[in-house]
């Protein structure tokens, strides 16, 4: 994997700077999501290695249809294929996708809680944490049955556990203590 994320990154900020400069971040993040997610998939990830497919007829496949065979994105694609890093798609759809979120300050926040959260809920929660991070807030919500209550926030490198267990956990520490 981190073989893939060091083949990945230098492609990844190309493609950033190639779609900054054309003002199409969200179009590019868009096709690169496609691409990765075709190229994730494990019939085509068998294909990458078969001397008998032609690397030109993998880049079509994971290029969006009604791409245009000339645009600076099916270009990209081609430039791929043809240094065989079509394998690496996903680390550079996902390198892609985080320096776009930072360029736009968006900070991607995954919620895991014991019910769903409801809209009101999940709109105060927005605003705390963008108040928080200063950055706008994109929220990723999962429902986990194994939580007594509560939810954990991941925000990337910082982990807000206001889970139940969690909670007694902390008690149990300080009384210990």
């Amino acid at each position: 994997m981190s073989n893939a994320i060091t083949f990945a990154r230098p492609y990844a900020r190309a493609a950033f700077e190639l779609a900054r400069e054309k003002n199409a971040l969200g179009e590019w993040a868009g096709k690169l999501a496609f691409a990765a997610q075709v190229a994730a998939d494990p019939r085509v990830t068998a294909l990458f290695g078969d001397p008998r497919v032609a690397q030109a007829d993998l880049a079509a496949l994971v290029t969006p249809e009604g791409e245009a065979a000339d645009s600076p994105f099916s270009a990209f694609v081609r430039l791929l294929a043809e240094n065989q890093r079509l394998p690496v798609l996903p680390e550079i759809g996902a390198l892609f996708a985080e320096m776009k979120n930072e360029a736009e300050r968006v900070l991607k926040v995954s919620v895991r809680s014991a019910t769903p959260m409801g809209g009101d809920e999940t709109a105060k929660l927005k605003d705390a944490l963008k108040r928080r991070f200063g950055r706008d807030i994109e929220i990723e919500q999962s429902v986990d049955p194994d939580m007594l209550g509560g939810a954990v926030i991941d925000a990337g490198d910082v982990v807000i556990d206001g889970s139940v267990r969690g909670r007694l956990t902390r008690l149990q520490q300080a009384l210990t203590q």
